[in-house]
């Protein structure tokens, strides 16, 4: 007799209350999934920011796919933070926002420091000056950010762990291992072109005339 697979309600169910177990090569997938996931919606994030902010359309990131490194990190780090506090969606918040502004106060500032007062973003204009520290952070992005660690533990992550349940490990695993791949290659590929001093993803999609932001 097969063995029926549990529906997404169910798996819903037991995650919020922290009743799932994922095995290792599970838990791994959905980590590279949440990186991959976390850094594709920090790029449309920044897009439409800069669509806002500037008028105009420019490209973000760094490299050639949409994908924004410091979103990526932020979600791994937020994740066992708030991960087992799940039943509570406004300690979920309030960490998420703590978390994700620690990530932007220190990242920007060691940007700032190491490039010497290079920025990748700043918050001293308009509705993000309002309680910004150095640019680097303000009270409006962490805000927003809290709502993203919200869509991430009460969407994203029930989503990855129903596909890490219901999918068979060679297809889980291949699912999560070419899209890693396929970021990290992109985003080593041009850390290694830049520092090389060869042309990188930014200076292709400016060959092409888009206007491009780094980040």
């Amino acid at each position: 007799m097969v063995k029926k697979k549990p529906t997404f309600k169910k798996i819903y169910k037991e995650y919020l209350n922290n009743n799932i177990k994922l095995k290792k090569y599970q838990w791994v997938g959905v980590l590279m999934l949440v990186w991959v996931l976390a850094g594709l919606i920090g790029w449309v994030y920044e897009f439409f920011v800069g669509l806002i902010d500037k008028g105009e359309p420019y490209m973000v990131g760094g490299n050639l796919l949409p994908w924004i490194n410091i979103y990526a990190f932020g979600a791994i780090a937020v994740l066992p933070v708030v991960y087992r506090l799940k039943k509570y969606p406004w300690v979920v918040f309030l960490m998420g926002v703590l978390v994700t502004g620690a990530v932007e106060l220190v990242g920007g500032w060691l940007v700032y420091t190491i490039g010497n007062g290079t920025r990748y973003w700043n918050y001293d204009h308009g509705a993000w000056a309002w309680g910004s520290i150095n640019g680097f952070v303000c009270p409006l992005s962490v805000f927003i950010f809290g709502l993203g660690i919200l869509t991430l533990i009460y969407i994203i992550m029930p989503f990855l762990n129903y596909l890490a349940l219901r999918m068979s490990r060679r297809a889980f695993l291949a699912l999560a291992i070419t899209l890693f791949s396929l970021i990290m290659v992109d985003e080593i590929g041009n850390l290694i072109l830049k520092n090389l001093g060869q042309p990188t993803a930014m200076d292709f999609y400016r060959s092409l005339g888009a206007k491009y932001q780094e980040f």
